[in-house]
């Protein structure tokens, strides 16, 4: 189950005022309330404030973030919006199906949907951030989506799955920013021990990354690993090179 205090909606680097406008009337439009903006274009430009029309309040409430780990920092729960597939973009759920699995989870877990520049989306870092990606289908002749469509079209079916009671047995589960201190730990010892690549790490850490994302972990979960990987630092502090090198 949902509950619209519990999700937000995050635009990354929007670059129009009007879509943010437009995209605070759409929220509006289907009970939601929580806006979060990282690195945006002026929102108090006079284009976003004409397209918000009756939603000022969410366009004045909007809380503006750096970097999209810090606006996911508090929030177990992401969905990473992509009109691109590929090895990296894997398990793509489509709005229902992505809705379905919110509210399956929710309970009093943060959730959020996060879109990406009108003119490049996501980059493929900040999809990593997210737990799951969802798209929406299209016609193959024209599939681009204007920004508050597309929100539009989320938040349409994020109103049917909202409740306002919650769901007591939903495990809590840890926090964006538990599961990025997880990873940045995991990717300084395997490179320590010689698993990853140095020169390209990211490679295989986005593959760990959707392997530990499928577990839904909880803090005591996290804290687990990554006193096994604790334990892996202390015990290679003799290492002398990766398995099969010759010293």
């Amino acid at each position: 189950m949902i509950t619209k205090d519990t999700i937000s909606i995050i635009l990354v680097e929007p670059q129009s005022p009007g879509n943010v406008g437009m995209v605070c009337r759409a929220m509006k439009n289907m009970g939601l309330t929580q806006l979060r903006l990282v690195n945006p274009c002026a929102i108090d430009h006079p284009e976003a404030l004409k397209f918000a029309v009756s939603a000022r309040d969410l366009l004045d409430g909007a809380q503006i973030y750096p970097t999209l780990a810090a606006a996911l920092a508090d929030t177990p729960l992401s969905v990473a919006t992509t009109r691109r597939h590929g090895k990296y973009r894997q398990e793509i759920w489509n709005p229902r199906e992505i809705v379905g699995k919110l509210c399956s989870d929710a309970g009093t877990n943060r959730s959020a949907l996060v879109f990406g520049r009108e003119d490049s989306g996501l980059t493929t870092e900040e999809v990593a951030l997210c737990r799951w990606q969802a798209t929406i289908p299209t016609s193959d002749e024209y599939g681009s989506l204007n920004l508050a469509q597309a929100v539009l079209i989320f938040c349409y079916e994020l109103f049917g799955g909202t409740v306002s009671g919650v769901r007591e047995d939903v495990r809590e589960l840890a926090t964006g920013e538990s599961l990025e201190s997880m990873y940045g730990q995991m990717e300084r010892i395997l490179l320590k021990i010689g698993f990853l690549n140095p020169e390209n790490p990211a490679h295989l850490m986005r593959s760990l990354r959707r392997i530990f994302a499928r577990a839904e972990m909880d803090e005591r979960e996290v804290a687990i690993v990554r006193g096994m990987m604790s334990q892996i630092d202390w015990a290679a502090r003799e290492f002398k090179g990766k398995k099969g090198e010759e010293g």
